[in-house]
């Protein structure tokens, strides 16, 4: 994976280019009125870009398919990035259509630049609007003080140099599309042969390395390898200190090695060593999320080989419904764990496996493979307490031990005992909790944000959690329906008291009209999103949802459509668990309007405390209604806030 970069000023981009030196051998072409830039990591031919003919390309890319396209159409190139190069000239962006592979490039032809990504956003571009600059890598853009944005994968940027306007171009994404009934045992022999396809294209001609915890998604990589006849190294990590166990996924790691016959190779990490990553990694990636930093550790302790290539596990949660925060509709939660994957987690791998000198290959994000866990249904993926099930049996198939195949996940940052190793340094550092810590890290937020606020709890919740870590709330969102009866908002609250609210929050407030007409209702709530970005510059949407798909669903194809990211910190929050929070946290609420059996209109006017939220617990268990409200039993609005 390589780098790429670009600007008017040529100076711009050595300083990029600079930042991005752990990609490879860098070069740049200078251009009158704009210069590109290429930072090598060569695993295919060893081509130097930017490549110039009619038009010119820099491209970080890896091509399945290559060399079946130059056949195809009789091109004669030597790597892929060639090919990249050769199509997009002959067929503009309809190429697209035809590349199997993951890729960033930005093309240039006459005076129009370029950038576009793979649609699940592998490899990743970021860029500043003014000036207009672009960079593989956030921080790369950050350190020559730019506001750096990330390209949504769903949407192709195009330049002009001469207006200096930037248009997009949007690009559609997958799609649920259940077929009719199969047999379980058929439909995991498919997955075994889809994902023997998907392992083989990513085996690279040199030597390989594969982040093992000994889980069944890295396991089942494992077996396909053995299967494949490709040698290979696994990798490991964890740390132990003071009274904490030993790291489970490091035990049962090397456990599983012995009993396939496994190279591996296991690194213990200690607290200084974890104390002095974590400044570097949350640079890194532009984040002081606890999440990702977690997960981070593991993946860059384990990282310390000779290899230029890693595989990687990812992708299988979010294919075959691996969460316990995905329940409902299980292929609606799929299909939303892939949109947004982009931004949870794939910038976070890139970034920190090349920062390690290795490029990433995720088996599981093969489109084909894709396109048919969309296929399943929903009861083959959750079965019998098991989630992943019908994967489960698709390893077993392939090799992977009975143990291993049927054993429940474990997140990477817990089994690894990294989570833990923040906790007690934040604590010996006199934090009061990690993010606290992390955030310590970073003097940027991590995102600038627009909130979608009816005044209620849920909606204030989420900015609250959002703001504590570490992000900015640029502006806040609200839409007043003439319809008191409406699907998506709330808007029997006075517009004074939302005001009230935001100006304890400390952003401008966008109020959006709207006759609240069934989905008629979504294009103003489009209208409201394109003010927050184009006025305020947000890169991103938080939503209350907690359990409401009919609202999140709609929220992520607006956000979509505009290039936004979509947050929802509360979905599927353990009810009784967020109303105790609520509380302890220290946020004032009142019941404003009721509407379910077994709440009395004596209800309306509570200011919820600790007795009264017991209470409405015990009520919501009686009468079966939603302890949280959402789904319309009572209305609330917040008074006060933490």
């Amino acid at each position: 994976m390589c780098g790429i970069a670009g600007a008017e000023n040529p100076e711009t981009v050595e300083k990029i280019i600079e930042e991005q030196s752990h990609r490879g051998s860098s070069t740049k072409l200078n251009d009158a009125d704009f210069s590109l830039g290429h930072v090598l990591h060569s695993v295919v031919g060893e081509v130097e870009q930017p490549l110039q003919n009619e038009g010119v390309l820099t491209a970080n890319c890896e091509i399945y398919n290559w060399r079946e396209l130059a056949e195809e159409y009789g091109i004669d190139v030597d790597n892929d990035a060639e090919l990249l190069h050769a199509l997009l000239e002959r067929k503009g962006l309809e190429a697209l259509d035809d590349v199997d592979g993951i890729y960033a490039f930005a093309y240039r032809e006459d005076q129009e630049i370029i950038l576009a990504r793979d649609l699940l956003g592998v490899n990743p571009i970021w860029y500043s609007k003014e000036p207009f600059v672009f960079a593989s890598e956030k921080q790369a853009l950050e350190k020559q003080g730019l506001e750096a944005r990330e390209l949504h994968p769903r949407q192709i940027l195009k330049y002009n140099i001469e207006t200096e306007e930037i248009a997009f171009e949007q690009r559609e994404f997958f799609e649920i599309d259940v077929e009719e009934r199969k047999d379980i045992e058929d439909a995991a022999e498919e997955i075994k042969q889809k994902f023997l396809e998907a392992v083989e294209k990513r085996i690279p001609e040199g030597d390989l390395g594969l982040l093992f915890s000994g889980g069944v998604d890295s396991t089942l990589i494992a077996a396909t390898l053995q299967e494949l006849g490709k040698d290979f190294k696994a990798y490991t990590a964890g740390i132990q200190h003071g009274n904490v166990n030993a790291p489970r996924d490091m035990e049962w790691a090397e456990e599983i090695a012995e009993d396939m016959g496994l190279e591996v190779e296991s690194y213990e990490a200690d607290l200084n060593e974890v104390e002095k990553a974590l400044p570097k990694i949350s640079d890194w990636i532009s984040s002081t999320s606890v999440v990702k930093n977690g997960v981070a550790l593991p993946f860059h302790f384990a990282l310390n080989g000779e290899e230029k290539v890693v595989m990687s596990g990812l992708g299988s949660e979010q294919l075959y419904a691996g969460y316990h925060r995905q329940q409902g509709y299980l292929n609606k939660e799929c299909l939303s764990g892939l949109r947004r994957i982009f931004e949870g987690d794939l910038y976070r791998d890139n970034v920190v496996s090349l920062r390690n000198g290795y490029e990433l290959r995720l088996p599981f994000l093969d489109h084909e493979l894709i396109r048919h866990a969309l296929t399943l249904p929903e009861d083959y993926k959750v079965k019998d307490d098991y989630r992943k099930y019908v994967l489960r049996k698709a390893a077993e198939k392939l090799g992977v031990p009975e143990k291993v195949a049927w054993r429940k996940k474990t997140a990477a940052q817990y089994g690894s005992n990294f989570d833990k190793a923040i906790s007690r340094l934040s604590k010996e550092r006199g934090f009061d909790h990690k993010q606290e810590y992390l955030n310590s890290f970073r003097d940027k937020p991590n995102r600038r944000l627009v909130g979608l606020t009816s005044g209620g709890k849920d909606s204030n919740a989420a900015i609250y959690r959002m703001k504590r870590r570490n992000n900015e709330f640029s502006c806040l969102l609200t839409l007043r329906s003439s319809n008191k009866d409406s699907y998506m908002f709330d808007s029997r609250k006075e517009k004074s008291s939302i005001e009230r609210q935001t100006e304890k929050i400390g952003a401008p407030l966008i109020v959006q009209k709207t006759e609240g007409e069934k989905e008629k209702e979504l294009d103003d709530l489009e209208e409201g999103l394109r003010k927050a970005k184009n006025e305020f510059g947000v890169e991103g949407v938080v939503a209350g949802a907690i359990e409401s798909t009919y609202q999140r669903d709609r929220v992520e194809k607006i956000a979509e459509k505009l290039g936004l990211k979509v947050f929802a910190p509360l979905w599927q929050e353990n009810q009784e668990r967020y109303m105790k929070w609520l509380i302890r946290e220290g946020f004032e609420v009142k019941i404003t309007r009721v509407a379910a059996r077994g709440l009395e209109d004596s209800w309306e006017g509570t200011k919820l405390d600790q007795e009264s939220v017991k209470e409405l617990i015990e009520l919501s268990q009686e009468y079966g209604f939603n302890a949280a409200g959402e789904g319309g039993e009572y209305e609330t609005e917040v008074i006060g806030f933490p």
